[in-house]
């Protein structure tokens, strides 16, 4: 079973006290949340549209849903995507958690299924449309399904992944999506950490070549949080197969699941400008390559990390050894055994800290 909600957060909060009680100053690199400045052009446009007596829309301003799409096709190849088949979100956590209950007919049976290790949220949203869970990291596992209970009703696609940067190639995308859609299962791709390949250039589902021209089944699931600094903003989008995006409209609008209206003004000024997304890529290749040379250095093995904000290391030791490690030089990561039971070995550390504070940790690290 994932460690869920306050286990996670107990699990930090002890390790954090650990780290007090160190005597040195603390480092958190236990969330991925943006410390840079939110990017000039995006406060301009907030503070441009800041007037905002009415009640804005579900599908978003004029403009907003041609911004998505006219970002994923500029920036990672998708061709003729409606605009009609995208919806903002308030962020892409809310989502992620409401998804299965909004997305899935009461009548279609199946488990949701996750990766194995996997971004809790996952788990919490499918017990909260009342689906079991299961395990599913490729296409073997997928297609083992259909001998033990049948297929999912939805199956998590996280590439690149939250803990541990890991990408899936194009190839074993495709092959997902053609598995899921024979199966009558709705594959959704959590694809936050999209624009931050570092050794590999991460893919999305709706790519022609992954979904064969059509998004008959597929969702792709997208942030404004780590590519724009936006996490304060709570500027997600979701977009893909035209009935389901219909479908959750609508029961968004009844829940009042609605980005408000700065925001989504905030939101089409970020994916018109790639240079501070260029700009913040540097920052955080930057503290990477710092953070990561410090851990080989210090006697770790880092795995994947090969995109997204995180390191997945270890020392070959129980998790929660290494992390009480990491502890007692003030320094402050996730247990592995947090995102699933095989991350037993394995801590994570979000490379989202200052410069400084990096700098700090890497000289504790590897002295």
């Amino acid at each position: 079973m994932h460690m869920t909600g306050p286990g996670w957060h107990a699990g930090v909060a002890a390790l954090r006290e650990r780290a007090q009680a160190s005597g040195h100053e603390v480092v958190d690199f236990s969330v991925g949340a943006p410390v840079d400045p939110t990017p000039e052009v995006v406060r301009r446009a907030l503070a441009e549209h800041a007037d905002a007596p009415g009640y804005p829309l579900t599908i978003g301003r004029p403009g907003l849903r041609e911004a998505y799409a006219a970002w994923l096709g500029r920036v990672h190849g998708v061709r003729d995507l409606d605009p009609t088949a995208t919806l903002p979100t308030v962020g892409s956590k809310e989502l992620i958690g409401t998804l299965p209950l909004l997305a899935l007919d009461a009548d279609r049976p199946g488990p949701v299924a996750i990766p194995a290790l996997a971004y809790p949220t996952y788990a919490v949203g499918a017990r909260l449309a009342g689906r079991d869970v299961v395990v599913v990291d490729g296409p073997d596992d997928l297609r083992a399904l259909d001998a033990a209970g049948g297929p999912p009703a939805l199956l998590w696609v996280n590439s690149p992944s939250n803990p541990t940067g890991r990408t899936l190639a194009p190839a074993v995308l495709a092959e997902l999506v053609a598995l899921a859609r024979e199966r009558g299962t709705l594959l959704v791709s959590d694809e936050c950490y999209l624009d931050l390949g570092w050794d590999t250039a991460a893919a999305t589902v709706l790519d022609d070549a992954i979904s064969g021209g059509s998004h008959e089944g597929v969702l792709a699931v997208h942030s404004l949080s780590k590519r724009s600094n936006l996490a304060g903003y709570r500027c997600g989008f979701v977009a893909g197969d035209p009935a389901v995006v219909a479908r959750l409209t609508a029961a968004r609008r009844d829940l009042g699941l609605i980005l408000p209206g700065p925001q989504q003004a905030a939101a089409v000024a970020a994916l018109d400008d790639e240079v501070h997304v260029a700009e913040q890529r540097a920052r955080y290749g930057a503290r990477r390559d710092a953070l990561r040379a410090a851990l080989v250095g210090g006697g770790f093995r880092v795995d994947h990390g090969e995109a997204g904000l995180y390191l997945w290391a270890t020392r070959d030791e129980p998790s929660h050894e290494t992390a009480g490690w990491l502890a007692d030089r003030g320094v402050v990561c996730v247990d592995g055994v947090s995102y699933g039971p095989t991350g037993d070995r394995h801590v994570r550390l979000a490379f989202t800290a200052t410069d400084e504070a990096v700098a700090t940790a890497a000289a504790r690290i590897a002295p």
